[in-house]
């Protein structure tokens, strides 16, 4: 699949767009394979997909999220009631308006140290995918940040090297909170698909630059 850049005049037109990007993977991953595997970002994205998701998923058949994976490309070490934990988010805006049983959210374990929470996170993520030297996601949704970071991947930093860990701590954010687990390269660009979402003027020359450090032929 090539790279390709879609541009709504408006937040409303781009999250009823993506809603339904996911809504039609979700359907066809699901048709194919029994599940469909969705890694997840933060920020903006919580509340575009808890707006948009639902009413998408009624007008799609066989999108049915009970049969879905989730799993968060990066997570912030705070508590699930702070404003800046990804999965409270999600699990409070997005997850509460779903039917049960509702996705399997894989979320990160809190109580351990940055090291260990990342090797925690690695080691469920591959049983969830048996068989796979690299779990595959069906789907990543990526946001992107005006210095060009994703997930917790930032310009200039160290883990933009690593080759080993799919999943790694992050101790010394630029952006706080300084404390955190992040997807690396690897498992990125091993997803089937990837769509960043950057809304608002701030964003337009780092996706016009391709955020070079992903593979472009992933994206749409």
């Amino acid at each position: 699949m090539m790279a390709a850049v879609s541009v709504f005049p408006s937040q409303a037109e781009l999250g009823a767009a993506l809603a339904r990007s996911v809504a039609e993977a979700a359907a066809q991953a699901v048709a194919s394979s029994g599940r469909f595997t969705l890694g997840l970002s933060g920020g903006s994205l919580v509340a575009l997909l808890a707006r948009e998701l639902p009413p998408a998923l009624r007008a799609v058949p066989g999108a049915e999220p009970s049969r879905w994976l989730l799993a968060l490309c990066d997570e912030r070490l705070v508590p699930l009631e702070d404003p800046d934990s990804t999965e409270g988010a999600y699990r409070s805006q997005l997850l509460s308006q779903l039917p049960p049983p509702g996705p399997q959210l894989l979320g990160v374990s809190l109580g351990l140290a940055p090291a260990e929470a990342a090797k925690d996170y690695e080691e469920r993520l591959r049983q969830a995918f048996p068989g796979s030297e690299i779990p595959q996601f069906d789907l990543l949704l990526l946001g992107v940040g005006p210095d060009g970071h994703t997930c917790s991947l930032f310009p200039g930093h160290a883990l933009l090297q690593e080759q080993n860990s799919l999943i790694s701590p992050v101790l010394d954010s630029p952006k706080p909170p300084a404390r955190r687990v992040t997807m690396t390269l690897p498992l990125i660009n091993s997803s089937r698909s990837v769509l960043i979402v950057a809304t608002g003027d701030s964003k337009a020359p780092v996706i016009k630059g391709k955020l070079g450090i992903l593979d472009w032929d992933k994206l749409e």
